[in-house]
């Protein structure tokens, strides 16, 4: 985990020494200056997490002044900073004029060191979930500038979605997503929150097929300082996180069997504990979840609990794949053109009619993100402002060949191991050992394709 950095503005040379050694045995790190005008300048150069900074300078050591105006710039320098101040002529009048200013909290010398270190953790991590809200924010912007094209719903399949998630989305019901990749599950996961009654929580994304089974509890649930070895700090966990708001649990399949129970009981109780810790905390999460894999056929196998399957997929929302929303492949793929058309300051792009035959004939085994990315490409790598079939460089899937049959016909004999090697291998080769490409091809995430080039004892390129 990164470790987090503290300003501290002080004119005092003794007062900043001992506060970055206060804070340094509490993991976190420290920019000192001595006045106004250095701590300005170490906001404007690097990404900080909080300050600390007093309200009297040498130029006027009782009023307070020059600590509220400092105040005051930082916060337009960077209004998600949280800004702790300190002083040791306190007096309410002065607590209510910064609070008012928009100070996060307020400290008197002499400090007491455990209140004090415990405030800086905690504006730490307000100061985090401040800037998680603002880039969700920024997202959502985003989406709406575009025209919230993900959503696109002419085609008869997503009417039926469409209809089915409005009548979802405002209810607490625990929402399973399934769909091919690149159909737009994570899009259909913020358009359910954003229709939900939490819409104005929050809403923690996490990959778990990111996620390395030797910190899962770390992540999810959070831990206590000293709770194992680089535990400087305490942290919070993604449910947590997501209190009050919604949970959106995507390659909900690559959970580790060892794991869920630990998901499980989150699910049924609603409470959970830090590592290290013995407070029992309660979350009220709403989850969504999202797989392309089979998860009945993964329980029958023994690879995925049935009774946490039926806490995820209280409700089970199917997100068809591109090749079967024809009425909608022409209007996507116009909607992406005029996007970076755009982007790329290249007015008057248009498809030409045999790119827009090209488009309705491929069978978009990518999906939307498949298209994205063509339509993206022809927008910036197009002569002509007429983009044709030649320009998108669509190659349909070849027809089985005599070889593609009997190597077919081979992988019958083959053991489930001796199978699963040799499709990762081919999906390698296809793809130049292009990792992300094998692993969408082989539809798993990268981590699920590198735990099976170990397995297997593959090398990879990259």
């Amino acid at each position: 985990m990164t470790q987090a950095t503290l300003l501290i503005a002080d004119d005092q040379r003794d007062i900043r020494e001992a506060l970055r050694l206060l804070l340094k045995a509490e993991g976190i790190g420290c920019v000192t200056v001595d006045g106004p005008a250095a701590a300005l300048d170490a906001v404007r150069k690097q990404a900080l997490d909080a300050a600390l900074v007093d309200l009297n300078y040498t130029r006027d050591t009782t009023s307070g002044a020059e600590g509220l105006e400092l105040l005051r710039e930082l916060k337009k320098l960077d209004a998600d900073l949280p800004v702790i101040v300190m002083t040791a002529w306190g007096t309410i009048d002065i607590a209510v004029d910064a609070m008012r200013r928009g100070a996060d909290d307020f400290v008197e010398k002499p400090w007491d060191n455990q209140r004090l270190a415990s405030i800086v953790r905690n504006q730490i991590a307000l100061g985090a979930s401040r800037r998680r809200a603002r880039r969700l924010e920024a997202e959502n912007a985003m989406l709406r500038a575009d025209g919230d094209d993900g959503f696109i719903a002419e085609s008869a399949p997503m009417r039926s979605l469409i209809a089915m998630l409005e009548r979802v989305a405002p209810s607490d019901a625990n929402v399973l997503i399934l769909g091919e990749n690149g159909t737009g599950k994570g899009v259909l996961a913020s358009r359910l929150h954003a229709r939900s009654r939490r819409a104005d929580a929050a809403f923690v994304k996490v990959n778990m097929g990111g996620i390395p089974e030797s910190v899962f509890e770390a992540e999810m649930f959070g831990h206590v300082k000293g709770a194992f070895t680089d535990a400087k700090t305490d942290r919070i966990g993604r449910f947590e996180l997501a209190d009050g708001g919604t949970l959106f649990l995507d390659e909900i399949a690559n959970i580790p069997p060892s794991q869920q129970p630990k998901l499980l009981r989150v699910l049924e109780d609603g409470e959970l504990e830090r590592i290290g810790s013995s407070r029992t905390l309660k979350v009220d999460v709403r989850l969504i979840s999202a797989t392309n894999a089979d998860l009945t056929a993964d329980v029958a196998r023994g690879l995925f609990r049935k009774d946490l399957l039926f806490r995820l997929n209280t409700v089970e929302l199917h997100l068809p794949p591109l090749r079967e929303r024809g009425e909608d492949i022409r209007l996507l793929a116009e909607a992406f053109l005029a996007r970076f058309a755009a982007r790329y300051q290249r007015e008057g792009l248009h498809f030409a009619p045999s790119a827009l035959r090209a488009l309705q004939e491929y069978d978009w085994p990518g999906n939307v993100r498949e298209l994205s990315h063509m339509v993206e490409r022809a927008a910036l790598l197009g002569d002509a402002a007429a983009i044709d079939d030649a320009a998108l460089n669509l190659k349909p899937p070849a027809a089985l060949d005599i070889r593609g049959a009997a190597a077919l016909a081979a992988i019958e004999s083959l053991t489930v191991d001796e199978a699963e090697e040799r499709l990762v291998r081919e999906a390698l080769e296809r793809t130049g050992g292009n990792i992300q490409r094998a692993a969408s091809q082989l539809g798993l995430s990268r981590p699920s394709l590198y735990r099976r080039l170990a397995k297997y004892g593959i090398e990879s390129g990259n």
